[in-house]
């Protein structure tokens, strides 16, 4: 099982010059692999529409165009060689996830980007030395992320765990940390998202709810304090910082609940199979319903869920039919 912690540094200075530099590496592998696309028409199965489907010119993943690419980038890179590596890699991340987000129509055929300040550095890049997490920069160069204020346990601390690739931004560190999986066979549990509720189902367990009125409550309340200052925020310095100030606190209040609805379903699942559920072809015309898709949180608590039982232990399922089946629902589960 993999969980993911999060840490704040304070080497954001010391870090940047390699953040942009991983950052314009990414994007430089992201335009190669878009001019290496070319674009097929392909009919869509059971209309009669087609669409232009992106395909690969040459085989990107194979080891000598791999190879090319890296010492094609190493010739003008200042810092140790691995980080090129991790950049290639993250590429073919974005890019997969892009392809993936457009054959479902999510997506426009536009070359993906790499926007943020990050680095995901190999396990060959970082090493563990007591409270600290040493990152290597350059061959014999390093910088020191103290880890003493962590609120997780660290690999030797934990049986059978090991360090995976941490994930680096100017002001926080994000360690995957791999643990027992401590299940204990549980079953596997099928939810269904509804608006107020969660509903989920497995043949060992029956018919389980999860009552989500106070999450949403948190999103309905503090709607209403927004619009009351959103209109000044434009011209109102002070206005803005108060509508920050209500944004923040509905965040974290609604954070709240949400690490709530996830311990609960972590409790009586082991496997969870959940919806995949897109707000992006959800949107009518109906003002009232659009806010209600806009509030939800399914995503949130799914990722969640990922981080605490892992990639491997949280499923998506076709949500045809889902909402019918779960009319019956009787046993409930508050929160």
């Amino acid at each position: 099982m993999l969980k993911s912690y999060s840490l704040q540094h304070e080497c954001g200075e010391e870090l940047e010059p390699l953040l942009r530099a991983y950052r314009d590496a990414v994007n430089k592998i992201l335009e190669e692999l878009w001019d290496n696309i070319e674009w097929e028409k392909r009919k869509i199965p059971g209309k009669k529409q087609y669409r232009l489907l992106p395909k690969y010119k040459v085989d990107v993943h194979s080891k000598e165009y791999k190879k090319k690419l890296r010492d094609s980038l190493l010739e003008d890179w200042d810092y140790a060689a691995h980080w090129v590596d991790s950049a290639i890699k993250t590429a073919h991340s974005i890019f997969k996830s892009w392809r993936k987000n457009y054959v479902k129509g999510e997506r426009k055929r536009r070359r993906p980007t790499a926007r943020r300040l990050f680095v995901r550095a190999k396990q060959t890049l970082v090493k563990l030395e007591g409270e600290r997490l040493r990152v290597t920069i350059k061959p014999g160069e390093y910088v020191y992320l103290d880890l003493s204020k962590r609120y997780f346990p660290l690999p030797q601390e934990v049986s059978s765990s090991a360090l995976g690739e941490p994930v680096i931004t100017p002001e926080k560190v994000h360690l995957p940390i791999h643990c027992e999986d401590t299940q204990n066979g549980k079953p596997a549990v099928a939810w269904d998202f509804n608006l107020l509720s969660l509903d989920g189902y497995s043949p060992e367990t029956g018919w389980v709810r999860i009552d989500t009125k106070k999450l949403a409550s948190v999103h309905i309340s503090s709607f209403e304090k927004r619009r009351s200052v959103q209109r000044r925020a434009s011209k109102s310095k002070k206005a803005k910082k108060i509508l920050a100030k209500y944004s923040r606190r509905e965040r974290n209040r609604a954070r709240k609940h949400q690490l709530e609805i996830a311990r609960v379903i972590q409790s009586v699942a082991g496997v969870v199979g959940l919806e995949e559920l897109s707000k992006h072809g959800m949107y009518t015309r109906s003002r009232v319903w659009n806010r209600m898709i806009s509030r939800s949180d399914w995503r949130s608590i799914s990722r969640i869920l990922e981080e605490r039982l892992g990639e491997a232990k949280v499923k998506e399922l076709d949500p045809y039919g889902s909402s019918s089946y779960s009319l019956g629902v009787g046993g409930r589960t508050k929160t």
